[in-house]
C-alpha cells in the first residue's frame, strides 16, 4: 500500500497506519476493511474488479467471494454519509470509491490512477435518442458503432470497444470519472434525432483529465447523406485530437458502406440478437440480414454477420451440416472483393476457423482486420481465441489482454476470457486458467464453454468435486455438449485438445 492520505467527504484515510478517521475521529474497521479500502482509494475513483481486490487483500489465499462482501458491506456502514454513497457496484466488474477530494499519495500511486500515458485513448459514449419514438434507440446506437469503427481505424489511436462504452447508456455521466473507468484521455457525446426523411446529430469532445469541452458541432442533414456526416464527424474528432494527422489517416477512416441505407438500417436492427450469440435469438436476426442482402448482394457485415448467426446454430443448436456449410459459405463471401471492414474480416476468420477447416486462411483474416484496424476488439478476440486452441498460447494471451484493456465492461469479454484460459492451460498455469475461466463464466452465465474450460482447470488443480459440479453445470446448460463435438470445432491441435479432453473425462463430460 502506498503511503500518504486520501481524503473524501467527511472521511479521511491515512494510509501510512493504515486508519480511517470521520470529522478527525478515529472509525472502528477490521484490518481486513482497511485493506479493501486502501485498495479503493488508491485506485483513484476508478473500479477495481474484485478479483483483484481479493488479490490483493488475500494475497497468495484462496478466498471465496463472500469474504470480500463481507468487507465491502462493512465498509459501507462504516462510510454512511445519510446523504451519498461513496462506495459504488459496477454491475459485473467490481467496486468504485466516489467523491474523492484530495490525494496525498507517492509518486507511484499518483501515476497509476492517470488515464493511460503514451497513445491517445477515447471512448465513444452512447448517443442520447431525441427521437419521439424510443424505437428509434438502435439508429443513434448504430451510428455510434459506426463512428468507433472509423476511430478504430487511426493506428495512433486506442479506441475503447463499444460494449463497454454502452456501460453508460441511459446514465448520467461525469467525465473525470468515467474517464478513469475506462482509462481514456477522451470522450465522444451526442445526440441523435431522427424525423422524416431526416437527421440532426450534435456531438461534443470532452477532455476526460478536465472536463473541458474540446470541441462541438451540429448537423443538419437528409438521411441520405447520413454517411458523409459520419465521415465528417469522425474526422471533426480526429483533427480535434491530433491536428497534424496525415493525410493517409483521414483515408483510413473510410470504410465499404452497403449501396443502399434500408441494408444499412437492417444489419443495425439484426445487431443485437447477433451479438446475444444465442443460437435461438439467431433466428430473429437471420431474416433481417436476408433481408439486408436481398437489397445489396454484396454487403459484407451482414455476410459476416450472418455466418456466425449460421455457427452458433451449427455449434449450440444440433451440429447441423446445413448451418455448418452457410456459416463457411457467408463468411467467404464478405471477404469477397477484399473487404475493408475489420469486424467483418474477423467475423469470418473466426468462422472459417471453427467450421471451414482452414487455419491459414483464418490467420490471414485476422491479420488482415488488425493492420486495417489495430483497435478492432473482433479481430483481437477472435484471433486470441484460435490462437489459444493452435498452442500459440504467448500470442493469444496478448490479443486477449489487449482486448479486456480495451474493452473492460465488454459483454463479449468471455472471448478473451475464454482464450486466456486455454492459453493458460496449455502452458501448465491451471490456476490462471481456473481464474479466465471463472471470469469467462462471469461474462457470460448463459454460454457453456467458460464452465467447461473452468473443469478442465479445476481437474487438474486437483478440485475434482468442484469439477464435476462445473462439468454438470455445462450440461445444463448445453445438454447435447460432448468431447466429440467440441472437437469439431476447436481440435485443430491435437496436442492442446487432447489434454483437454482428458481432463473432461475425469471430470464427467461423455465422449459421445
Amino acid at each position: 500500500m502506498h503511503t500518504g492520505e486520501i481524503r473524501f467527504g467527511r472521511f479521511r484515510l491515512d494510509l501510512d497506519r493504515p486508519a480511517l478517521f470521520r470529522d478527525g475521529a478515529p472509525v472502528r474497521l477490521g484490518g481486513r476493511a482497511l485493506a479493501v479500502l486502501g485498495v479503493l482509494a488508491e485506485a483513484g475513483g476508478r473500479t477495481v474488479d474484485k478479483h483483484d481486490l481479493l488479490a490483493r487483500v488475500w494475497p497468495g489465499a484462496t478466498v471465496e467471494e463472500n469474504n470480500l462482501q463481507v468487507q465491502i458491506s462493512t465498509l459501507r456502514k462504516a462510510l454512511d454519509d445519510h446523504d451519498r454513497n461513496h462506495l459504488v457496484t459496477v454491475s459485473g466488474r467490481g467496486y468504485r470509491l466516489v467523491g474523492l477530494d484530495t490525494l496525498t499519495l507517492s509518486d507511484d500511486a499518483r501515476t497509476a490512477t492517470d488515464p493511460q500515458p503514451g497513445a491517445p485513448s477515447i471512448a465513444v459514449l452512447p448517443f442520447v435518442n431525441l427521437s419521439s419514438d424510443p424505437e428509434q434507440d438502435y439508429y443513434a446506437d448504430g451510428i455510434v458503432e459506426d463512428i468507433i469503427t472509423g476511430l478504430a481505424r487511426i493506428k495512433w489511436l486506442q479506441v475503447i470497444a463499444r460494449n463497454s462504452s454502452f456501460a453508460y447508456k441511459g446514465k448520467s455521466v461525469d467525465a473525470k470519472l468515467v474517464g478513469k473507468d475506462l482509462g481514456v484521455r477522451y470522450l465522444l457525446e451526442g445526440s441523435v434525432r431522427k424525423a422524416g426523411g431526416r437527421v440532426r446529430i450534435t456531438a461534443q469532445l470532452v477532455d476526460a483529465t478536465s472536463g473541458v469541452q474540446l470541441w462541438a458541432e451540429r448537423y443538419d442533414r437528409g438521411l441520405d447523406d447520413i454517411f458523409l456526416v459520419q465521415d465528417e464527424l469522425t474526422l471533426s474528432v480526429i483533427g480535434a485530437i491530433e491536428p497534424s494527422l496525415r493525410k493517409a489517416e483521414i483515408e483510413r477512416v473510410r470504410r465499404t458502406r452497403p449501396d443502399r441505407l434500408d441494408a444499412y438500417d437492417l444489419v443495425l436492427r439484426a445487431l443485437p440478437s447477433v451479438y446475444s450469440m444465442m443460437d435461438k435469438r439467431a433466428a430473429d436476426a437471420i431474416p433481417l440480414l436476408w433481408q439486408a442482402l436481398a437489397i445489396d448482394p454484396d454487403y459484407a457485415r451482414a455476410h459476416a454477420l450472418l455466418a456466425w448467426c449460421h455457427h452458433f446454430r451449427f455449434s449450440r443448436g444440433g451440429m447441423d451440416n446445413e448451418d455448418r456449410a452457410a456459416a463457411v459459405e457467408h463468411a467467404r463471401a464478405a471477404i469477397t472483393g477484399g473487404s475493408d471492414d475489420a469486424a467483418a474480416l474477423a467475423i469470418s476468420g473466426l468462422v472459417i476457423w471453427f467450421d471451414g477447416e482452414d487455419p491459414e486462411t483464418a490467420l490471414d483474416l485476422f491479420d488482415r482486420a488488425l493492420a486495417i484496424s489495430p483497435s478492432d476488439i473482433f479481430a483481437l478476440s477472435c484471433s486470441a481465441v484460435a490462437l489459444a486452441w493452435m498452442g500459440e498460447t504467448d500470442l493469444a494471451i496478448q490479443r486477449s489482454e489487449h482486448a479486456l484493456r480495451l474493452s473492460p465492461f465488454d459483454s463479449l469479454s468471455y472471448m478473451s476470457y475464454d482464450a486466456l484460459s486455454v492459453a493458460h492451460f496449455d502452458a501448465g498455469r491451471f490456476e490462471k486458467a481456473r481464474e479466465a475461466a471463472q471470469r469467462a463464466s462471469e461474462s457470460n452465465p448463459q454460454f457453456s464453454v467458460p464452465p467447461i474450460l473452468l473443469s478442465a482447470a479445476l481437474e487438474r488443480l486437483g478440485r475434482h468435486n468442484e469439477a464435476k459440479a462445473a462439468a454438470s453445470h455445462a450440461l445444463a446448460l448445453n445438454p447435447g455438449f460432448t468431447i466429440g463435438s467440441y472437437r469439431v470445432t476447436v481440435g485443430r491441435m491435437t496436442r492442446v485438445f487432447d489434454a483437454f479432453a482428458d481432463a473432461w473425462r475425469r471430470a464427467g463430460i461423455p465422449d459421445s
